[in-house]
């Protein structure tokens, strides 16, 4: 026997926090409405949510956070909206308001970035807690952003003297020769997104001065080998593309007054001729040690367009088959 239907009403401060709610063409209310299965109507400055009693409950319940959310000056997206949805329906409605509190840094622009689920959240703990933080997920996860973004934190707080970013240019090897231009023109694409990223968190100008000094220093990872980085914030980039011996490398250059954040997706490894990743073996070998974390992203983190999520969710599953069908 079906339930009754119901309906519940909730007030909203303005017509602006409605329209930040509904979102462009009412496409956050058509997320609610198809995930939660409820209808959702306006009448004046009130929402009307009808449907059986526990999907009104969940969804008045989200709505309730979502505006809270809004009344604090946040954007509500789509990804947003299902995350809050799942926390909500395993109990957890109280961590979206927490996930949200912590501003972790305010760009050059006024931009305030915070945690947007759980998995960032525990990173981002991690990383000020820890010396050496590994952050192990799939694209979209924000583990560099947030890295590089706590890095700037450290430095503006004098913490830090200097900040480095690194990544190996495992597709260079040989190949890198025959590239026209020096020799920081040829790597100059490997670290790309590194430079987009600090662009977008102190802007050009800034960025340029910090490298004038020594302050910022975006390099491949060769570039590390017999150096002692000593009061630096270290951030080691696609570390999946290392090898044992260039991971093992890395991790004996800092020095004292360092932090280290180590960031990769160890399913997509690049290395030629099927070697071992230098990421796979440092969290087996360093996962258990003091001052040394291990946070392992998932699909649910992915912070990027919803579709992006579904993808990472579909490769998970694929590749789970996979090795079903290879281990029988």
């Amino acid at each position: 026997m079906a339930e009754a239907i119901i309906s519940q009403k909730i007030e909203v401060a303005s017509m602006q926090d409605m329209a930040a709610l509904f979102g462009p063409y009412d496409e956050n209310l058509s997320v609610l409405r198809r995930q939660i299965g409820v209808e959702i109507a306006q009448r004046d400055a009130t929402i009307v949510v009808s449907g059986e009693p526990k999907a009104v409950a969940l969804a008045c319940t989200v709505v309730d956070k979502l505006l809270l959310m809004i009344s604090r000056g946040e954007r509500i997206e789509s990804s947003r909206i299902h995350y809050a949805i799942e926390l909500a329906s395993e109990g957890q409605a109280d961590m979206i308001d927490r996930i949200m509190n912590d501003v972790i840094a305010i760009t050059y622009r006024g931009k305030q970035i915070k945690s947007k689920t759980l998995g960032q959240k525990t990173y981002v703990e991690a990383v000020r807690k820890n010396t050496v933080t590994f952050a192990v997920g799939p694209a979209g996860t924000g583990k560099t952003y947030l890295a590089m973004a706590l890095a700037v934190v450290a430095y503006k707080n004098k913490e830090v003297e200097r900040i480095i970013l690194t990544r190996p240019a495992v597709e260079a090897g040989e190949k890198l020769g025959f590239l026209p231009g020096d020799l920081q023109t040829k790597v100059d694409p490997y670290l790309r997104p590194l430079y987009d990223a600090m662009f977008d968190l102190m802007g050009a100008e800034a960025y340029g001065r910090m490298v004038e000094k020594g302050a910022v220093e975006v390099a491949p990872l060769a570039y590390m080998r017999g150096r002692t980085l000593q009061d630096s914030f270290i951030i080691l980039d696609e570390a999946q593309n290392t090898t044992s011996e260039q991971m093992k490398m890395f991790l004996t250059r800092f020095g004292y007054g360092s932090k280290v954040v180590v960031t990769g997706d160890i399913t997509q490894v690049d290395l030629p001729g099927g070697k071992k990743s230098g990421l796979v073996e440092a969290v087996e070998v360093l996962k258990n040690m003091d001052d040394i974390a291990v946070v392992t992203l998932t699909h649910r983190d992915v912070v990027r367009h919803e579709l992006v999520q579904a993808i990472v969710k579909a490769y998970d599953k694929f590749e789970r088959r996979q090795a079903g069908r290879q281990g029988g």
